[in-house]
């Protein structure tokens, strides 16, 4: 099995992987995930395509990171992961699905408009 590339975006965060057989281990921009990533529960968010399907420590992953922030890029790692797992493996789609991980969540941050402090707040209101 050759080497398989997918992307995975959350806001404005982007994850480029590069999956192929091996001992478990994931590299994110040059550092082990677990010195990338340092809480608990942002490395469980990593692991847990693997999780669903069975696969611990069966693929070598190499992460390029880029933009947004710690949480973002961990789901757009965790969205990368799973797209590669459904590319080695149809099978694997169904329980992936059904947790949500085989969809990219739309949800950006809202432009600020013109004449208002940030996207919705407005300037204070002087009646006098």
């Amino acid at each position: 099995m050759e080497i398989i590339n997918t992307s995975g975006r959350r806001k404005t965060a982007v994850a480029r992987i590069y999956m192929k057989p091996g001992n478990g281990q994931i590299t994110v921009n040059n550092k082990d995930y677990k010195e990338y990533f340092p809480t608990g529960i942002l490395q469980y968010v990593v692991n847990q395509p693997f999780a669903i399907t069975n696969n611990e420590g069966k693929y070598d992953v190499k992460v390029n990171l880029d933009g947004g922030g710690v949480k973002g890029q961990a789901e757009a790692l965790r969205l990368a992961i799973s797209k590669a797992l459904v590319e080695i493996n149809p099978e694997f789609r169904p329980p992936l699905k059904e947790k949500g991980l085989m969809r990219r969540d739309p949800r950006m941050v809202e432009r600020k408009k013109p004449g208002q402090k940030k996207a919705r707040k407005k300037f204070q209101f002087s009646k006098r």
